[in-house]
């Protein structure tokens, strides 16, 4: 079911990241699934819910060993999150950190849904995104840390709010720009006939931007394969979405443009979905709006306990009610893919490759001043030297073979 109907209208070096990395493969590696390996699996009624268009298939296809590496994924990236907390908490990460705990499913699923040639941009809450789109949790943490490896990989150094990975084009901070930004991505993959899909999120929160609005009417004048995926998770930033929103039926706001509203705590039927909705935009019938309904156990950012807009009483009930993690790891056991004692070991394995990753992190050395003028423009294009905080730090371009 979609969540309770009473809680909707709450509506150091590269061989360190080689080890990184191989870490992070073993966790996630598999051998090609056989064919008995794949059952029929019915979605429940509610998984979906529709605005002009016919819904998805609730009959679908679930493979024993991507079913699998679907559950570790997020059992890794809820370890990474926990991990984040933490680290911030001890001041180990500075500024700001917002935490997707409680939301995995829409990450996973979709990327489980689409290929890396597929492209992805989203907001701040975004190192979900970045581990699936192919960055190591040493990447991630050393860039949350502000340690050197982060000049090393191709995210932003920039921190929480700003990581890039091959065709996730981040992590952006300011609320709803991204959403234009990915109306031209999918415009260049128009141009460019290559396709593919882009997939662009937003919160409950940026869904009342205007910049939202312009980019759904560019997108269906030239019925670009663009995805737009609002990440409802009931909550701006200390608001509910019926005090923010007069329609809070975010998968119907595109009007002129058919919607899908999906139990984005449900990870089958996010990856269902987001594979019917990248079929549709290929198919040249335009863009499409998906709602993704979905939690969030912890505060907007950091500096937010979370319980001030809302009740303990209610993180609980959802936690214990509607978990992605609960859920697909029940149905793991009920389709007998995995036995308790194996769901214990990716527990185990997640939490050793994240506290090998932090491990790592520490002992990268701090960048030095200079790391801050590298690679901020294209080779050629750089000004004789950039200002810094005051006019008397000055500091010129580098860009390193």
């Amino acid at each position: 079911m979609l969540v309770n109907p009473r809680l909707s209208m709450l509506s150091r070096s590269i061989s360190l990241l080689s080890r990184s990395s191989q870490l992070r493969a073993r966790l996630f590696s598999s051998s090609a699934p056989a064919a008995s390996e794949t059952v029929n699996y019915t979605l429940p009624e509610g998984s979906f819910q529709t605005y002009e268009c016919d819904p998805p298939s609730h009959d679908i296809k679930v493979n024993k060993e991507e079913t699998i590496n679907m559950y570790k994924q997020m059992v890794l990236m809820r370890r990474l999150e926990t991990t984040a907390d933490g680290l911030y908490k001890s001041k180990h990460i500075r500024g700001f950190c917002h935490l997707c705990t409680g939301q995995e499913a829409v990450a996973v699923g979709m990327e489980a849904a689409i290929t890396p040639d597929d492209h992805v941009i989203t907001a701040y809450r975004c190192h979900g995104f970045t581990l699936v789109r192919g960055q190591t949790p040493h990447a991630i943490l050393a860039e949350l840390m502000g340690e050197l490896a982060f000049s090393l990989t191709s995210l932003c150094k920039g921190g929480s709010m700003h990581m890039f990975s091959k065709n996730f084009y981040g992590g952006n901070g300011i609320v709803g720009a991204q959403v234009p930004v990915g109306a031209g991505i999918a415009f260049a993959q128009q141009y460019l006939n290559t396709k593919q899909a882009t997939y662009i999120l937003y919160g409950d929160g940026a869904a009342n931007q205007g910049q939202v609005f312009e980019a759904y009417n560019i997108s269906k004048l030239w019925n670009l394969p663009a995805i737009y995926v609002c990440e409802n998770n009931h909550y701006g930033m200390g608001t509910s979405a019926s005090r923010s929103s007069a329609d809070t039926n975010y998968f119907a706001r595109g009007q002129y443009i058919p919607g899908l509203r999906v139990n984005g705590m449900d990870i089958l039927a996010v990856r269902q979905a987001c594979s019917w909705a990248k079929d549709w935009v290929l198919s040249d019938k335009g863009p499409l709006v998906l709602e993704m309904v979905t939690y969030r156990y912890g505060g907007h950012s950091m500096s937010d306990p979370g319980t001030s807009y809302r009740t303990r009483e209610e993180i609980q009930h959802m936690r214990s009610t509607n978990d992605p993690i609960t859920g697909l790891k029940q149905r793991l056991l009920d389709l007998d893919f995995l036995t308790e004692s194996e769901t214990k070991q990716i527990d185990k394995d997640a939490r050793a490759t994240i506290d090998e990753a932090v491990k790592l992190a520490h002992n990268d050395p701090f960048p030095d001043e200079t790391e801050l003028y590298t690679y901020i423009f294209v080779e050629g294009s750089e000004p004789p030297f950039v200002r810094g905080r005051e006019k008397e730090e000055v500091g010129h371009v580098v860009h390193k073979q």
